[in-house]
């Protein structure tokens, strides 16, 4: 857990400056036209900015000083890109920036491993992304990426989630000062019980026991929702003959069910 006394990267993080919004816009200023000083002076200032950040991120099993260091990459990104004149304050700039960073280096370091052609999809859309925010300062929808990157909407939905840190079935999700909710609670399959597999292997069995054309007739009427009439055509019978195979065949069903 990262506190206001904890040292990272050799610094002394209960002594950090925070800027004042007047101040941050002032040294914007001096950072657009080239000053140096300036843009340091801006970023040791919004350093508790960063440690506010990474604290959503310190149970991941990551070291703070790590994270604390990739945050720092995001701010100096959303420095860089913060564009002025559309009057928004600078941390509802920075806060998703330095977010993205550090969600890019978990990404990375992750164990879990995503087929290249997905992880280089995914890649270019977190690319378009920032540009889009560096030009609008917020954040883009799906539909925007998918008409810059001339790519179909759910091919980047699904490269987004491919490279998405997975989450423990032990997370919690709700919590009222009592017993938290985690997330294996609300994701239990109703179907996965005991009744539920023993009832679909009978289903099974009695299946198995028609014939072949009996099979045949269930699958077209109940599965593919043709007609008796269409059934009779396909199979080359009569209606008649298909209504009365497919009775019998429910109820040897029915029987050994």
């Amino acid at each position: 857990m990262v506190s206001s006394k904890v040292e990272i990267c050799g610094v002394n993080t209960a002594k950090l400056k925070v800027l004042k919004n007047d101040e941050t816009n002032a040294l914007l200023t001096r950072v657009k036209a080239g000053d140096a000083a300036a843009r340091e002076e801006l970023i040791n200032g919004n350093l508790r900015l960063v440690l506010s950040v990474i604290q959503k991120f310190t149970n991941r099993g990551e070291q703070a000083d790590d994270l604390f260091q990739v945050g720092c990459i995001g701010l100096m990104k959303a420095i860089d890109n913060f564009d002025m004149s559309l009057g928004l304050r600078f941390s509802t700039y920075g806060v998703p920036m330095i977010i993205g960073e550090i969600r890019r280096y978990l990404r990375d370091n992750s164990s879990i491993r995503v087929s290249r052609g997905m992880r280089d999809t995914a890649y270019k859309a977190l690319q378009m992304k920032e540009q889009l925010m560096a030009q609008t300062q917020r954040e883009p929808t799906i539909e925007e990426l998918s008409a810059a990157l001339e790519l179909p909407r759910e091919d980047i939905v699904i490269a987004l989630d491919a490279i998405a840190e997975p989450a423990s079935l032990y997370d919690p999700v709700y919590s009222d000062g009592g017993d938290a909710v985690y997330i294996v609670d609300s994701v239990r399959d109703p179907n996965d019980t005991d009744d539920y597999w023993l009832e679909q292997i009978a289903l099974g069995d009695a299946i198995n026991g028609l014939t072949e054309r009996e099979r045949r007739i269930l699958a077209l009427r109940f599965y593919y929702g043709k007609t008796q009439m269409e059934v009779a055509t396909e199979i080359g019978i009569s209606q008649a003959q298909v209504s009365r195979l497919e009775k019998s065949a429910i109820g040897s069903i029915k029987k050994k069910l």
